[in-house]
């Protein structure tokens, strides 16, 4: 089989900021909105399945279309905030636009739908225009909107379909921000209100149904931290006459009416329990989906709940007296981020899994070996913001990148034991800015300059804690990482001091203990906090999110030196780049006269100012050197570009324009067309060597590569790496003999 021209080898994304944007399928794979796009994730083989590209704005709801018969999904929905609905199906393993729903004046917030009529789909939905609206989707491709629902200045926070008991009447459950839950049946293709659900005293923030053999349960959330479980069922005349009996002590029922063709049912509604655990709002709810067990549908009393308190909990009822509590609680402790927006259920229950308001994803797996332990689980992850830069480290082992999501992130493949081949995971956050990062340049092995939407620069080196830890994932000897930089040097760590602003290096003799006797002598005001101070970790699998964030402290590069705008820069940084040599930065940033828009260009050993290169008149968009250090070219949003040259390879010595006119080559020819990103592309990158990056530096027991047939294959590949507005790090494998 011919090798290809081009695989996808990773992508980095993260779900959008909303809170019904994750549903998880029977069959395994995680959907999720990020950005303009839909994700489809494989938590078992940690890696992108695809990328549907068809909404024009922010993807904000998510759905898989759920089979009653526990088969495979064929139809996803989703909603944007292009006010439309996507319905997406299955094509010889492909997932295709099938249909589109448009009608909404405002962004489609939550979403779900169910099967009616063999193969016809009811599609629910609100948006922010303050309506639902209820469609059908017909094997012709075409949507019908049956009715619309206003609720004037309200608005619907989530929809959930089912079908009533013993019927094919569906039945859509609506909460909103009045604090009740709105009942409402299908007649004659329209939507008629039967009740309203009361009790939670603030918005409703989502609803679920789940069927129990001839009853359905009604699971709702709200901002007064509880949740409510209602039990639907139908009545008969049995229960009519029980209702006479006052001796038996039942709870209250609400009873509604439906008719369906020449006969009339009964439901009736009642509060089953109220769930009270979490301290803060509850924003999403999810029931374990059905199994099929030996040809019957069993539906596991299973009901999964996040919180803005950082926590999900797993609910159920006892054994003995039916009564429900809690089972399992995870979550993050301490940071300053804000909770979980929403969560899902793997179907087999081993897995559960929420988003956060920073749109990281976090996964927590059930221990097989110590039963009612849940251990935390290694999961994509990537910017919530759009990309700004790149850069590949210059061994090519890892990529760093920045965004407008404040964060500078680090990027390296890993290959667990029992794993077929590496995946690329995110496994520090060098940096978390209080701007906008625009801009970064590796100036060494373990070192980088970054730029935000400030004036300074700032420069960050990698502590040896780091590259111990970088050693046992990637796999790679420490003790070649650490030849491969000022070893000497190294801090063993950083911290941030009480009431500091910027951290600061830990050396080893920072590290030595304290007696009892000191310990009781503070001799400063923030020696008492001592949890500020720096503490070694090891690491041997990528740090999921929480672990990211909690390791903040300790992971960060140590700030070594920045200039400030006195003297550099007068307004915010645009662009940075280096040399081959790491011994010289060129700056740049906005500018609307010349006077600011000149290239500043920094030695890496002091840091100092070398010399002004004034010749736009607009903005450096953007810069790069020759390889071999001797070319600067600079081009601006003047519709120009400039040519540098360096007179002597010493950074000391003047840099000079080229004033004569440069010849252009003709364009190169276009052989192949990556995979797109659905909005700009802030930057590409080339590997700085060939090979795949994980694979080129597997060595046999003898610490020699494995034979010259697995060189010379790895040697005929090189990799492209790319970052768009869309939120995405992408890097491409290319062949180049296949070309």
């Amino acid at each position: 089989m011919a090798a290809p021209v081009i695989e996808t080898c990773h992508v980095a994304c993260c779900a959008n900021r909303t809170p019904n944007v994750v549903s998880w399928s029977r069959g395994g794979t995680i959907a999720f909105g990020t950005c303009n796009s839909v994700a489809l994730y494989d938590p078992q083989e940690r890696r992108l399945v695809a990328l549907l590209n068809g909404h024009t704005g922010r993807v904000n709801t998510v759905q898989w279309i759920h089979r009653q018969d526990c088969a495979l999904e064929s139809h996803l929905v989703s909603g944007g905030s292009d006010n439309r609905l996507i319905v997406w199906e299955a094509k010889n393993g492909k997932f295709i636009q099938s249909v589109e729903c448009k009608g909404h004046t405002g962004p489609v917030c939550a979403v779900d739908a169910i099967y009616v009529e063999d193969s016809k789909i009811l599609l629910a939905s609100t948006a922010s225009d303050s309506t639902v609206r209820l469609w059908l989707c017909s094997e012709t491709k075409e949507a019908e909107c049956l009715h619309t629902l206003s609720f004037g200045s309200g608005f619907m926070m989530d929809v959930s379909l089912a079908l009533l008991p013993g019927s094919r009447v569906p039945i859509l459950a609506c909460g909103g921000d009045n604090s009740q839950v709105h009942l409402y049946v299908q007649s004659n293709r329209q939507l008629q209100k039967v009740m309203s659900l009361q009790g939670h005293e603030d918005w409703v923030r989502g609803v679920a149904w789940a069927s129990l053999g001839g009853e359905l349960l009604l699971a709702s959330c709200s901002q007064d931290c509880l949740i409510r479980v209602w039990r639907l069922c139908a009545k008969s005349g049995t229960d009519a006459r029980a209702e006479d009996d006052h001796t038996i002590i039942k709870m209250k029922e609400d009873v509604f009416e439906v008719k369906e063709t020449d006969m009339s049912l009964v439901f009736a509604v009642s509060l089953e329990t109220v769930l009270a655990g979490h301290e803060n709002w509850v924003y999403g709810i999810h029931w374990q989906p059905p199994l099929n067990k030996d040809g019957e549908l069993q539906q596991p009393l299973s009901l999964l709940s996040a919180s803005m308190d950082k926590t999900m909990i797993l609910w159920a009822p006892e054994e003995g007296s039916g009564v429900w509590v809690e089972q399992v609680r995870v979550g993050e402790v301490g940071g300053n981020t804000l909770g979980f927006y929403g969560c899902q259920m793997s179907p087999d229950g081993s897995m559960i899994m929420a988003h956060a308001f920073h749109g990281a994803l976090h996964l927590w797996c059930k221990d097989q070996d110590n039963e009612g332990e849940w251990r935390p689980g290694v999961v994509i992850s990537g910017h919530f913001s759009a990309l700004q830069d790149l850069s590949w480290d210059p061994e090519g082992e890892f990529i760093l990148s920045v965004g407008s999501d404040k964060t500078t992130r680090l990027f390296t493949p890993w290959k667990k034991e029992d794993a077929k081949q590496e995946t690329w995971h995110e496994i520090s956050r060098p940096q978390i800015h209080g701007y906008d990062m625009q801009c970064l340049a590796m100036v060494g092995r373990f070192q980088f300059v970054s730029g935000a939407d400030e004036k300074v620069l700032r420069v960050f080196q990698a502590p040896r804690n780091f590259v111990d830890n970088f050693a046992n994932i990637s796999g790679t000897s420490s003790e070649k990482l650490l030849a491969s930089s000022d070893s000497a040097n190294l801090p063993e760590g950083a911290s941030t001091p009480a009431l500091g602003l910027s951290n600061k290096a830990v050396f080893q003799g920072d590290l030595v203990p304290q007696s009892s006797e000191e310990k009781e002598q503070f001799s400063s005001v923030s020696d008492q906090y001592q949890e500020s101070y720096f503490h070694s970790l090891i690491m041997t699998v990528p740090g999921v999110c929480w672990r990211l964030l909690v390791l903040q402290q300790e992971r960060r590069g140590d700030e070594r030196k920045r200039e400030c705008g006195g003297y550099g820069h007068g307004f915010e940084m645009f662009c940075l780049a280096s040399d081959s040599a790491r011994t010289v930065v060129a700056s740049a940033c906005k500018a609307s006269k010349a006077e600011h828009a000149a290239v500043l260009l920094w030695s890496t050993a002091t840091w100092r100012q070398l010399q002004t290169l004034p010749y736009h008149t607009l903005t450096v968009t953007q810069m790069a050197f020759s390889p071999d250090a001797r070319l600067l070219l600079a081009v601006s949003r003047d519709r120009t570009w400039s040519l540098w040259r360096r007179d002597s390879p010493t950074p000391e010595n003047p840099v000079r324009a080229i004033n004569h006119v440069i010849t252009r080559e003709s364009l190169l020819k276009v052989t192949l067309t990556l995979q797109s990103h659905s909005l700009v592309v802030k930057r590409l990158r080339w590997r700085p060597r060939t090979g795949r990056a994980g694979r080129d530096n597997n060595n046999g027991e003898d610490g020699q590569p494995d034979g010259e047939t697995e060189i010379e294959e790895e040697s005929s590949w090189v990799q492209l790496a790319s970052a768009g507005a869309d939120h995405s790090v992408k890097i491409f494998n290319i062949n180049k003999r296949a070309l």
